[in-house]
């Protein structure tokens, strides 16, 4: 029996591309049987670019409109991928098998100042923010096709944390992966919110090396097969 097809989708100023076919994961699943779908959202990639926060307000809309119309599909999100899945899930179930989340922990409970990080995007550099990622951040809105101004409106965004009552609409199996140097943890709160979740700890992994964690991309095979 094929396996189910597995939906991909990339974290905050990245794309499908370097998210995901550049560090392995289209060949290592497609090799494992999965047809792979991918998406880039709003602002990033070869996605339209507004600088306008409201234009991003319902993201997880991206996420909707790559999943095909009458089909049940595995999916994996990174960071602010994993985030909209979470959201788009609890909002219709039924669209996925299984899902996986990487860099994703018990942050969805709250939202941050956006300023800090939006204005080392606009600036191309951190100086004395204080956020635990605005350099990285600010790195990553240089890559070749990102638009800095795009990027800062995607952190403005008007949107609010998720919460416990929405999670546990998420009634499907779900496989969160967090490096224990991950800003984004803990995750204990986010696995007790869900109804089906186990949690797969990196020692040793920060929150942007995950995506090249074969760890991360072993452990979501394994997870992913088991369905």
């Amino acid at each position: 029996m094929a396996e189910r097809a597995v939906l991909l989708v990339h974290g905050f100023a990245s794309s499908f591309e370097r998210n995901w076919r550049q560090p392995g994961w289209v060949d290592v699943l497609e090799e494992e049987g999965h047809r792979v779908l991918g998406v880039d959202l709003l602002g990033h990639g070869g996605a339209a670019k507004p600088a306008e926060p409201e234009a991003y307000r319902d993201l997880e809309s991206c996420v909707e409109a790559a999943l095909p119309a009458s089909e049940v599909v595995d999916a994996v999100g990174f960071s602010l991928g994993g985030q909209l899945l979470l959201r788009l899930a609890a909002r219709s179930p039924r669209r996925f098998g299984r899902i996986a989340l990487g860099g994703v922990g018990d942050n969805v409970f709250s939202v941050s100042d956006p300023e800090p990080a939006a204005r080392a995007v606009e600036e191309g550099l951190a100086g004395e923010s204080g956020h635990h990622a605005a350099g990285a951040f600010a790195r990553f809105a240089q890559a070749p096709g990102n638009d800095p101004a795009a990027l800062a409106a995607c952190l403005r965004r008007p949107h609010e944390p998720l919460t416990e009552e929405e999670l546990s609409q998420v009634a499907l199996p779900v496989l969160v992966v967090l490096g224990d140097r991950d800003f984004a943890g803990p995750a204990d709160r986010l696995v007790a919110a869900l109804p089906d979740a186990r949690l797969v700890s990196l020692a040793g992994a920060d929150h942007f090396g995950t995506p090249q964690d074969f760890r991360f991309i072993e452990a979501v095979v394994d997870f992913l097969s088991a369905g």
